[in-house]
């Protein structure tokens, strides 16, 4: 059996593992956490599973399809979803509300109920379809969706005196609607002209044989309505209620599956099962002691096999002897802490801090993606980095290209090659001043001496070094700041260490001078609001970038500030920072005036890219002018709360670790090279039809790109984005070229011209 199991789950990783690494150029790509299940449906020709945060299938090859915002999904965020087998449609409801419907590979959205003004709680618990109608179970009551028009037919508020009531499960029989609610079973007679007018509700519950209170769900099974109320299931027989099933297990989840009721359970041990009964009552199959259930959210069959949807084990199809399981490659969650980009590879820190810096115990560590495969780094697969929760910081070592990531609460960790792990706690860091098991890292940056810069947080000494030798140093602080903060670090171009110092405390510079081990000739610069002072827009500081020029651009809870003196820091009067402004139609204001700047990442073109809280920006390299401004309104965005940032310069794709989740957008700019060669161009060739953008790679910064005819005719003309250009295939005049061959010319700063290389096009 194991034997099998091993070829099967090989066999699904190979057709289904990692989604396309990179997508065209002003294309989408999505880095959702897939994971966990929460809901399934069968969809006849394929399997649905929802996630926390989207949805993906399997069709009968085992073949996954990913569904979210960048396949054209309204929302982030699944509460529940429900297959109607007549009109052959999936809805979705999502967590905020909002509904899909998806059709055909269509998706029509239904946002009424998210965009209702009706007070109280609208989340949609459960899902019942029939006769062409979604039935939802939400916290006001019962929503009536018509499938065929994509609409809201009703909404039936059922509680008592006409108020909204939660409703855990709805079903319909030949003569009665039912809703499993908290205040217990009802039931409205199908044949009512209002089922809105609560007065056509009878309570159930309380009378022969069935206890009051509330219910959990609600089934038909063979036309025998079953109800479950805690951890029971009721029958009704007639006028009266018997108990249908019982063993003493905490139930989780029951669902209705081909004449058969799946029973999804878990004991506070932690030991969970499957029950699967007949419709008397008794059991069909019991499914336990296996990695597929753990804790099973919710469970089908199809064909008498079922399919498990499980909070851990993600999706499973459970066979005779053994299982198929089914888990998109994909990061373990959503990432809140910093992200790099080294050498092609993102590292993403999954870890969070709240407003006041205390620590979340969030444990599901570092996320690493490379050639598009994810590989996750936690407590969870690794006994060794037990003690380390909520990593906010990491960095790179180019010598030997390992990691360094920071807890904030346990200390720094070397990541090594073979994924070996060092662990720095005690003797090497300060404890926390009133926590004195806490070893808080919250920044991490190595110099071009390849000297690792740790901000300790909340330590007596909260700023250390660990030499390119090995041996360390201590930093005491000449000023006093709130807790000891220092969180981000960055090494500007004069080896002057940038320290964001939160909670207030404004911006730190060092100058360590020739030895960090002498201290006497370093200085220090605290930079704050006022001029003279540094002239930040707020003294609470979010982030800080170095740009192409060496200047310095810091994002604070009111806009941007930039140091474009920063070698003049620590001279008088002291390096002010300038506010950009930037042109908004017919007014101008200051960049990001009243905005909180979460973080800022500068492509190869020196524009900068701006993470928000409404949003993200890509604003020119002087800050004058905004390029792009991607929302969830008006992008696949997955949030409009976008925490960090961070650019593969390589190919010019830019992350963000919004608050639902990464997603990143391939952009024009790359890093230039030190000279015109190996220029690549793609797509080569270019087929009929094409209405992308074709991209020319391998420039120099800035170089000048020709594209001309084989006899040196003129057909278009442009300068890279960094070491990147781009061109729409049209000529100066706007017009489609024909097919044919074509030369591309670039020269640099030098005017030097030559052929890189050949463009072939392909046209009807």
């Amino acid at each position: 059996m194991r034997k099998l199991f091993f070829f099967l789950l090989i066999l699904i990783v190979l057709k289904c593992g990692a989604q396309s690494s990179l997508p065209p150029i002003g294309q989408w790509q999505e880095h959702l956490p897939y994971n966990s299940a929460i809901d399934i449906a069968d969809g006849g020709s394929k399997i649905f599973c929802a996630t926390p945060y989207s949805l993906f299938s399997v069709n009968n090859n085992n073949e996954i399809e990913r569904y979210s915002k960048v396949t054209g999904l309204s929302e982030t965020g699944v509460s529940a979803i429900c297959f109607d087998n007549n009109t052959e449609k999936l809805l979705i409801a999502y967590s905020n509300s909002n509904l899909d419907i998806l059709f055909k590979n269509k998706t029509y959205n239904i946002p009424d109920i998210m965009r209702s003004s009706i007070i109280g709680n609208k989340t949609i618990y459960n899902i019942y379809a029939a006769n062409n109608l979604f039935y939802l179970s939400t916290g006001l009551g019962v929503i009536v969706v018509n499938a065929n028009r994509y609409e809201i037919k009703d909404t039936w508020f059922i509680g008592t005196g006409g108020h909204p009531v939660k409703v855990n499960g709805f079903t319909i029989d030949n003569t009665f609607y039912y809703a499993a609610t908290e205040e217990g079973l009802k039931k409205c007679a199908i044949n009512v002209a209002n089922p809105a007018d609560v007065t056509n509700w009878q309570l159930v519950s309380g009378a022969n044989g069935l206890a009051s209170g509330a219910c959990q769900n609600v089934l038909n099974i063979q036309n025998k309505v079953v109800v479950q109320k805690q951890d029971s299931l009721f029958v009704q027989n007639g006028n009266s209620w018997s108990l249908f099933y019982y063993d003493g297990w905490p139930i989780i989840n029951t669902n209705l599956a081909e004449n058969k009721i799946t029973v999804c359970q878990r004991q506070n041990n932690g030991i969970a099962k499957v029950t699967i009964l007949n419709e008397d009552g008794s059991v069909f199959r019991s499914i336990a002691n296996i990695g597929a259930v753990s804790f099973p959210r919710k469970a089908i069959l199809k064909n008498n096999e079922p399919w498990i949807a499980d909070q851990y084990a993600c999706l499973s199809h459970i066979l005779s002897s053994s299982y198929w399981q089914y888990m998109p490659n994909s990061p373990e969650n959503i990432s809140s802490g910093e992200m790099i980009v080294y050498n092609k590879t993102l590292y993403a820190t999954a870890g969070a801090v709240n407003d006041n810096w205390n620590y979340q115990y969030n444990g599901d560590g570092v996320f690493e993606y490379q050639s598009g495969t994810w590989t996750n780094i936690n407590r969870y697969k690794y006994a060794a980095i037990d003690s380390l929760l909520d990593y906010i910081t990491i960095a790179i070592d180019k010598r030997d290209e390992t990691a360094w990531a920071g807890s904030y609460g346990g200390g720094l960790l070397h990541i090594k090659s073979g994924l070996a792990f060092e662990i720095f706690k005690q003797n090497f860091l300060g404890v926390t001043v009133g926590d004195p098991t806490s070893y808080r890292v919250a920044g991490l940056a190595f110099d071009g001496e390849n000297n690792l810069w740790i901000s300790n947080f909340g330590a007596a000494q909260p700023l250390r070094v660990r030499k390119a030798d090995g041996s360390w140093k201590s930093f005491s602080l000449p000023y006093t700041l709130r807790e000891n903060a220092l969180s981000q670090i960055i090494v500007d171009n004069n080896n002057f260490k940038w320290i964001v110092s939160p909670l207030g405390n404004g911006l730190i510079c060092l100058d360590h001078g020739a030895s960090i081990d002498n201290t006497g000739d370093d200085r220090w610069r605290k930079l704050s609001i006022g001029a003279g002072n540094g002239n930040l827009p707020s003294g609470e500081v979010l982030c800080v970038a170095k740009d192409k020029s060496g200047f310095i651009w810091v994002g604070t809870s009111d806009g941007i500030g930039v140091f474009q003196c920063p070698e003049s820091t620590f001279s008088n009067p002291v390096c002010d920072a300038v506010w950009p402004i930037v042109q908004n139609g017919n007014f101008a204001g200051y960049l990001f005036k009243g905005q909180s700047v979460n973080s800022i990442a500068v492509d190869g073109a020196d524009r900068k890219w701006v993470a928000t809280n409404n949003g993200v920006f890509l604003i020119s390299a002087d800050g004058e002018k905004i390029i792009y401004q991607f929302s969830e309104e008006n992008s696949p965005l997955l949030s409009n709360v976008v925490k960090k940032l961070a650019i593969d310069g390589s190919n010019g794709e830019v992350y963000f670790a919004t608050q639902k989740g990464i997603c990143s957008f391939r952009s024009t700019a790359t890093e230039g090279g030190e000279k015109n060669e190996e220029v690549l161009v793609f797509p080569n060739p270019v087929p009929p039809g094409f209405a992308g953008s074709i991209a020319i790679r391998g420039l120099v910064n800035n170089a000048t790109v020709k594209i001309t005819e084989l006899d040196g005719r003129l057909v278009y003309q442009t300068r890279a984005l960094g070491g990147q250009a781009i061109w729409d295939g049209r000529n100066y005049r706007g017009q489609k070229i024909s097919s044919g061959i074509y030369l591309v010319l670039v020269s640099d700063d030098s005017r030097k011209e030559r052929i890189a290389t050949k463009i072939f096009f392909i046209q009807k």
